[in-house]
């Protein structure tokens, strides 16, 4: 036998087994039929009762010791440990096993790739059972703490700074080895300064790395006890972090998709997150919305592409600044031309490109020194008004167009309450407001675990357990 095995019938003084000890509406027997329906070998854990060698203890066992924990906040290897050792709910969940906290720690490091799959075979579950839709999705996303501190940190001013104190001092330490050597006294003392001497070149090694480092990869920073992290500024101030991404379904609410990036911003975000989901869904959903974070034109535009409704608010949308009588929607584009035409009959020429911002810029010149409107239109002393407009500025305003419609009013009124809720439920009950884990896959990882979490409870609260063992222990 390749796996030790629970036994929560085994036979005692009183009751008579460990079951008698679960009501048959505890939320733990919901937990366990869900971990037992999922396809391991998907999740790449792989199954082998006949397995040579030492026996290891039960992979599902594990993985139920795993969720039912987050599931209650409780997500140390240690306090699993205590748990499993003390709790009722985990010792029947787990038959009696009882794994310290080295073996929790070292299953969950060994299968992070796998705990990633877990949210999505949770919500392929959920699409069985009819409580998604895919109709409708809503993205948003959520500053969260890495487990590194940002005393470690570094940028390329700082180290440019080190390296000039490393400097100095190694400068000092061989004048005074000069000088002991002249004297032939403290000889100890010489020894000690030949030690310090040595850890400073060492460390002028390791910080000359980071900034070969920074160069080379074209970073802003460099966190060296979590390199995948980011400087990110958080409701508790600024720290290292991860920005994490949910997709929701409207139905009722359940994350159909998580993941985690490393940008500290959402800008870039929305295809990638859409796309994602969708492939949870296998099919592309009708309509997506999320908030004036994620307006990048750029991006929207692949899942227009696909056919899918986008309600994304603009800046200006979100800010509800109304049009003054000298904004950029005053001015009349003529396309045949590629110029601008101003409120007052002046024409704005293109001037030049910038590719990297995808912009393409117009300008007035001169005359607009000579206009009345001058000092109001601009204030450009140097030119003229200037007018910026994208390579696919038709597909902004076609979308804040969109956005305007009583019909994406009505969806992204109820844009808070379906996807804000996850993480209000995933940082405030569930405590988790940072990461254990280190590095992408970790993260991932636990942000996997910590939605289907969230999708449990939601299918507890709408099936109830004794419908959700029903459905599925069969």
């Amino acid at each position: 036998m390749a796996y030790r095995y629970g036994d929560r019938y085994q036979k005692t003084l009183f009751p008579q087994s460990i079951d008698e000890y679960i009501p048959n509406d505890a939320p733990v027997r919901a937990y366990d039929v869900i971990i037992d329906s999922l396809d391991f070998d998907e999740l790449g854990i792989k199954i082998d009762p006949y397995k040579v060698g030492c026996p290891q203890y039960n992979p599902k066992a594990m993985l139920k010791l795993l969720v039912y924990g987050y599931s209650y906040g409780i997500r140390s290897s240690r306090k699993l440990e205590r748990e499993a050792n003390y709790n009722l709910s985990f010792i029947w969940l787990t038959g009696g096993l009882k794994p310290d906290h080295k073996t929790i720690a070292e299953f969950r490091r060994r299968n992070k790739t796998a705990l990633q799959k877990v949210l999505k075979q949770c919500a392929r579950l959920c699409i069985r059972l009819g409580l998604i839709e895919g109709n409708t999705l809503f993205i948003d996303g959520s500053k969260m703490r890495a487990n590194a501190s940002m005393r470690n940190n570094w940028t390329e001013q700082r180290c440019q700074k080190f390296l000039k104190n490393i400097d100095e001092r190694i400068k000092d330490i061989l004048l005074e080895c000069e000088s002991a050597d002249e004297q032939e006294e403290q000889q100890q003392s010489l020894i000690k300064m030949r030690q310090e001497l040595e850890d400073h070149k060492a460390l002028k090694s390791k910080v000359e790395n980071i900034l070969n480092e920074l160069k080379a990869e074209k970073k802003h920073s460099i966190n060296t006890t979590d390199a995948d992290s980011n400087s990110m500024r958080t409701r508790q101030g600024p720290g290292a972090g991860y920005n994490a991404q949910l997709a929701v379904d409207e139905k009722h609410g359940l994350i159909v998709n998580s993941d985690v990036v490393s940008d500290n911003h959402d800008y870039h975000q929305f295809s990638e997150q859409v796309n994602q989901a969708n492939e949870v869904l296998s099919r592309p959903c009708k309509t997506a919305c999320a908030d004036a974070g994620y307006a990048d034109t750029n991006s929207l535009a692949n899942a227009d592409e696909q056919g899918i409704k986008v309600i994304v608010p603009s800046q200006r949308q979100a800010c509800k600044n109304e049009h003054g009588k000298f904004d950029k929607s005053q001015f009349k584009y003529d396309s045949q031309n590629d110029v601008y035409i101003c409120p007052e009959g002046q024409v704005l020429k293109f001037c030049w490109v910038n590719e990297k911002r995808k912009m393409r810029y117009y300008s007035a010149g001169a005359i607009c020194q000579l206009c009345k409107h001058f000092g109001r239109c601009t204030k450009n002393k140097r030119g003229g008004r200037q007018i910026l407009r994208l390579f696919n500025e038709e597909l902004r305003e076609k979308l804040e167009k969109l956005y305007d419609l009583p019909s994406s009013q009505r969806i992204y009124a109820i844009r808070k309450q379906k996807v804000e809720l996850p993480f209000g439920h995933i940082k405030r009950n569930l405590g988790a407001n940072h990461f254990l884990l280190r590095g992408l896959d970790g993260v991932r990882a636990e942000m996997s675990l910590l939605s289907g979490c969230f999708n449990i409870a939601r299918m507890i609260n709408i099936i109830g357990v004794w419908g959700l063992v029903e459905k599925l222990a069969g």
